[in-house]
């Protein structure tokens, strides 16, 4: 029995797909246009960055209120038609918030759920628990 399953895991092993690492004449090279950083030592900084291939950020962080680091920018990816993605982003205390027109927003809730939500308020102020 433990032959049978060693046999077994041999050859699935032997069967895995193999990984080759890709020479240096394989990979493509984006070239970088611009790399522009700013370290002001006390915690704030600047970046901007632009490859060749049309890959943008910018940053700008600053030290919060609770220490961490605050950070707002953009970025901008080509996407396949040609045209540009752009993602405007605040990373503060509260978090991170990012805004673009390709980030999927919730839907609005029909009009029975709300009426429920308003229902289950209601209860809840008048004392009635579950």
């Amino acid at each position: 029995m433990k032959i049978a399953v060693l046999s077994c895991l041999v050859a699935a092993v032997c069967c895995a797909p193999q990984f080759q690492r890709p020479s240096l004449q394989d990979r493509d090279f984006i070239a970088i246009l611009s790399d522009e950083r700013q370290d002001q030592g006390d915690g704030s900084f600047a970046y901007v960055f632009e490859a060749a291939n049309g890959i943008r950020e910018n940053r700008v962080g600053s030290v919060g209120s609770k220490g961490q680091s605050n950070m707002q920018g953009t970025y901008l990816f080509p996407l396949p038609d040609g045209t540009f993605a752009e993602v405007r982003y605040v990373a503060d205390e509260f978090g991170f918030r990012a805004e673009s027109p390709l980030i999927p927003t919730d839907h609005p809730l029909p009009a029975h759920a709300i009426e429920q939500i308003r229902f289950a308020e209601e209860q809840r102020a008048r004392g009635v628990t579950f």
